[in-house]
């Protein structure tokens, strides 16, 4: 399941829990950040790091989401 997908679950926790919608605004930060590294010809060792941090970042945000949708989808 892809977060830009619609979903009930998640579409309610946007609207409902604040913290929720702060990992999902940070997720997509992390999305912007990575597109845009991804763009660079000759990224820099820093930038081939940062990338990397990044991507190991928005994986742990996206199963806390999931985690999250999953409770609140069980819960009720």
């Amino acid at each position: 399941m892809d977060l830009s997908t619609p979903d009930a679950v998640r579409d309610e926790l946007l609207k409902t829990d604040p913290m929720f919608r702060d990992l999902v605004q940070q997720h997509q930060d992390y999305e912007k950040r990575l597109a845009e590294l991804a763009h660079l010809t000759f990224p820099s060792d820093d930038e081939q790091l940062e990338e990397s941090t990044l991507k190991k970042k928005k994986l742990q945000l996206k199963d806390e989401i999931y985690e999250i949708m999953h409770r609140h989808s069980v819960g009720h």
